[in-house]
């Protein structure tokens, strides 16, 4: 097995960042979402049409047309659509998403191509998977989830999902683990945690890892550790720290320090296993025994992998129906400081995260172009890729042009650009939206369509 991609499967192993995972089908749906009626295959063609007819929340679809050129210097135009095309408030998503990571997208973006380009058993392909958004959501409409990511705390935070157990095994499974059984007690934690705190959370490594290198890690084991990953540090009493940031990066030890002085706070006693089990209840609560088996039924095929997107060698060719993805977007990533408390309880060392992305876009663009090479590979023919590129730069800076010339290389035909304008944003010009706040305040995917063979 290459050095640079790990292949995961739910036999447990030692490697923290190495498990895989598979699944099947069955369709329904996961509770409390709402479904738009799907199109069928032979019909995925039409997705321009639908998509300029759609009026789903009120608003007329605007047809823009996005104009580049290749890197060979031929121009290309490509029909760009704006509307509200999916919204969190008329469309929830299940409960099993509710995890924090930084960067992600709404499951509502994957559902909208899930739905129009894709059957039930299909392979969904993510190969900058995150949190696992697109998998998850994937695996909720019986498709089969293909994920990676250079990231190895992503395995962590999408395996379990895949296998969600019953809350009466999650809470005997937490009896057995001895809470004052610990190897080390790093006192500069105590910026973050009361001692009693620390000691359990110390208490909980050593299980979790004791339990991977004897081989008996399983699938509970692995619930356990994504639910205490994304309750280490918080900005409430549903963490295990005293008041920090949000739960999706942690800041440093210094910086912590400063944030108790400002605020005059001392970390009060948690009770980390209620604060699991109470996390457990509200992941699990959508999830019906149809949802369970509709997971179950794909859980057996499904593939996660750790590595760079642009070499899979574990994924077949065109064993893939959609990809759907987002990259980066020209950011310093420090992944150091944003995952060292991470790594830290799973026992992974932040340095040997090798993590990097361009700053420049012609970089960025280089970068992507190697990774759609590998897409048009894996992607069958007639399968498609809807690549999110969001909004940066306030919105001056469009990375659908850069992108489109990336498909077009690796021999993908660009079908269309669609952006997703919510509520809260403004429509400023026809490239895009205008805003008084930093941040992605839209979705820009451009779809690209692997022609058939011959």
């Amino acid at each position: 097995m290459p050095p640079a991609t790990r292949q995961t499967r739910f036999n447990p192993t030692p490697t923290v960042d190495a498990l895989e995972l598979p699944l099947g089908f069955n369709a329904p749906t996961a509770a409390g979402i709402t479904s738009l009626p799907s199109i069928p295959r032979q019909q995925a063609a039409s997705l321009a049409d639908e998509v300029a007819a759609f009026h789903e929340f009120g608003q007329k679809t605007r047809r823009l047309v996005t104009r580049t050129g290749t890197f060979a210097g031929k121009s290309v135009e490509v029909p760009a659509f704006i509307n509200e095309f999916w919204t969190a408030r008329q469309r929830q998503a299940s409960s099993l998403h509710e995890v924090s990571y930084r960067a992600c997208f709404k499951p509502q973006l994957p559902r909208f191509f899930i739905e129009r380009l894709t059957a039930p058993g299909d392979r969904l392909y993510d190969p900058f998977m995150g949190r696992g958004t697109t998998p998850i959501e994937a695996a909720l409409l019986g498709r089969v989830p293909v994920g990676c990511d250079v990231n190895p705390l992503s395995l962590t935070f999408t395996r379990p999902r895949l296998r969600p157990p019953e809350l009466r095994a999650v809470e005997a499974r937490l009896k057995e683990v001895p809470l004052a059984d610990h190897d080390e007690f790093p006192e500069d934690l105590l910026v973050f945690y009361h001692p009693d705190t620390l000691r359990q959370i110390c208490s909980f490594k050593k299980y979790l890892l004791s339990r991977r290198s004897e081989g008996s890690f399983d699938p509970l084991d692995d619930w356990i550790a994504l639910v205490a990953l994304n309750r280490l540090t918080g900005h409430s009493a549903g963490f295990f720290s005293v008041y920090t940031l949000p739960p999706n990066q942690a800041v440093s030890v210094k910086s912590q320090r400063k944030i108790n002085e400002k605020r005059g706070q001392m970390p009060p006693p948690r009770d980390v296993i209620r604060i699991i089990l109470k996390k457990s209840k509200q992941l699990l609560g959508d999830v019906t025994p149809s949802v369970r088996e509709t997971l179950r039924s794909v859980a057996d095929q499904a593939l996660l992998l750790t590595g760079e997107a642009q070499a899979t060698p574990h994924i077949p060719s065109g064993s893939i129906d959609l990809v759907i993805t987002s990259p980066p977007f020209l950011d310093v990533v420090q992944y150091d400081a944003d995952n060292w408390l991470r790594c830290w309880f799973l026992g992974i060392d932040p340095g040997s995260v090798n993590i990097t992305m361009p700053r420049k876009l012609d970089q960025w663009q280089a970068a992507m172009a190697k990774v759609f090479l590998e897409l048009a590979r894996v992607v069958k023919p007639g399968g498609h890729v809807a690549f999110e590129v969001g909004e940066v730069h306030g919105g001056k800076t469009k990375l659908e042009e850069a992108v489109l010339p990336c498909g077009v290389e690796a021999k993908l035909e660009p079908l269309l650009v669609l952006i997703n304008d919510q509520e809260f944003t403004k429509t400023a010009n026809c490239w895009g939206v205008e805003n008084m706040s930093k941040g992605t305040n839209t979705n820009r995917i451009v779809v690209f369509r692997k022609p058939e063979a011959g």
